[in-house]
């Protein structure tokens, strides 16, 4: 297998000289595999755009194109680049989406429907040239018949959202793009209004049960992408219930489930190239000589192939 990023921010696109070098294109992932060298994406953030005008460039004359998108969820930032992926209006194209069930009014084609309509998009989705098929998932396994086998796990996110495991001829590569750690949501302070110690005891139970199966889901990969927009502190202060994680909570449970590299992914908008150097140096810092585990910065234009030594662009 092998990877390469497209985008690596959350939130929204943030182009510009403060974030040429780790890029500034939201969610994209191109995961090559096997002889004849398939591609799977996952996600359709604004990094999609880049992805598709390469592959019309350098692929498109060796036949039409074939592709699976796996979504994670339909959050904007996720999705926003769908519209100027060019294949889609290119005719022979086959695109298979997969994306978490919507539990709300919506699925996921209507969803993508709205984006394609003309108050939005000059081009409707009805009109697009290319073949689209709509598949939903819950938390299932599902083995391709070239070998591939694919896991998805819910996580805790303000939306039906799934992390990704792809394991192919004995390496790992897995995705959580938008995750916050399971919490007890009930009071645990004897003096608060509501308390109830047998409610308490069982959410923290179930907090940490939640958080075991997400262990469980990365445990041994090669290669873990996981949520990491703020530090513990900016988590504590003010973004306990936006659905992402840290950078600490990230690294201690990665070394937990004895992941081998772990990659620091959907970066705050508001986070500078040289910011992010001082935070991945700080942080290697800190686990250094406590774990063999290998710790990056996502960087769009990084390239990973999981059993090799190293991480190149």
């Amino acid at each position: 297998m092998k990877l390469r990023l497209w985008g690596v921010r959350g939130s929204s696109p943030v182009p510009g000289p403060s974030t040429v070098r780790y890029g500034g294109n939201t969610a994209c992932l191109e995961l090559r595999y096997g002889d004849e060298n398939k591609l799977i994406i996952i996600d359709a953030g604004s990094g999609i755009k880049p992805l598709g005008d390469k592959i019309v460039r350098e692929e498109l004359k060796d036949g039409p194109v074939k592709a699976k998108l796996f979504l994670s969820h339909t959050h904007w930032d996720h999705i926003i680049g769908f519209p100027f992926f060019v294949p889609i209006f290119i005719p022979g194209t086959e695109l298979d989406i997969h994306s978490p069930v919507n539990y709300e009014e919506r699925s996921v084609e209507e969803i993508i429907g709205i984006q394609l309509s003309y108050q939005y998009f000059p081009v409707r989705q009805s009109e697009l040239s290319a073949t689209i098929r709509y598949h939903s998932l819950r938390e299932e396994v599902t083995e391709l018949d070239d070998g591939m086998k694919i896991t998805t796990k819910f996580l805790n996110h303000p939306v039906s959202t799934l992390g990704y495991r792809f394991d192919y001829e004995g390496h790992s590569i897995v995705t959580l793009f938008d995750h916050e750690p399971f919490r007890n949501v009930f009071p645990t302070d004897p003096e608060a209004d509501g308390y109830d110690e047998a409610a308490a005891l069982e959410g923290e139970e179930v907090a940490e049960q939640e958080n075991a199966r997400i262990r469980a889901f990365y445990a041994g990969a090669d290669v873990v992408i996981h949520d990491a927009q703020y530090t513990q502190a900016e988590y504590d202060a003010k973004f306990v219930g936006w659905g992402h994680s840290t950078y600490e909570r990230a690294m201690k449970e990665a070394h937990k489930a004895k992941v081998k590299q772990l990659l620091f992914f959907h970066h705050d908008p508001l986070r500078t190239d040289d910011q992010l150097d001082e935070m991945i140096a700080d942080y290697r810092g800190r686990i250094d000589g406590k774990t063999s585990m290998r710790v990056d910065m996502a960087r769009e234009g990084m390239v990973i192939e999981p059993g090799a030594s190293s991480s190149r662009e």
